[in-house]
């Protein structure tokens, strides 16, 4: 049994990996805010943090399971997504929005919320599981800090515009959940998703 990750994000990858878990990766050309728009005409209301993230890990999952239909694969799709003060904050993309957004966040707290859907590709069927973590900025952090963080591109490309596990890893003050929730992926709840195919965790271990 082989894992499929329908991801590109690199903290995913390494987070599988460091877990014991070589998942094959296949990028899916899923629209996100296409995908979200739709869903969002469709039930007549806008998604919340929780139905956001879940929408898109599955959405991820079956374009990427459509070509693994009938293997002993289980393919996985996840999605991540910040929210303060009630907004969602998905990746700033540019300098100025990851500035503004620290800025604002300094010295507060928000919760990542993390989708994960998984697909089994002997049966078709897929689950999926939301977990969330709160995370508490430093409310100590300069103007200088900021600057040299954006500065070197990592949060531009990262939900919430932080990251926990390389060079902002110094301005978390704390966190309540599971750790790898706010990385980008719940293993514990991936473990789940996984045993209720039938297939031990440990089985997808490649070391």
């Amino acid at each position: 049994m082989r894992l499929v990750l329908a991801s590109t994000s690199p903290a995913r990858l390494a987070l599988l990996r460091a877990a014991g878990v070589q998942p094959e990766v296949v990028p899916s050309s899923v629209d996100e805010p296409a995908t979200v728009a739709a869903e969002e005409e469709r039930i007549g209301r806008p998604l919340d943090a929780d139905g956001t993230v879940l929408l898109l890990a599955r959405a991820k999952a079956e374009a990427v399971a459509a070509v693994h239909a009938g293997e002993d694969a289980l393919v996985l799709g996840g999605d991540s997504a910040f929210a303060i003060d009630g907004h969602i904050h998905g990746k700033p993309g540019t300098p100025e929005r990851a500035l503004e957004r620290w800025r604002a966040q300094r010295g507060r707290e928000g919760v990542l919320h993390s989708g994960q859907w998984l697909i089994d590709g002997r049966t078709g069927r897929g689950d999926g599981a939301v977990t969330r973590a709160l995370v508490r900025f430093a409310a100590d952090l300069t103007d200088a800090e900021l600057a040299a963080y954006v500065a070197s591109g990592e949060p531009l490309a990262v939900a919430g515009a932080f990251t926990i596990d390389s060079l902002g890893g110094p301005f978390i003050d704390r966190i309540e959940g599971d750790p790898s929730t706010v990385i980008g992926l719940s293993l514990p709840a991936l473990r789940r998703l996984v045993r209720a195919t039938g297939v031990e965790w440990t089985a997808l271990w490649s070391r």
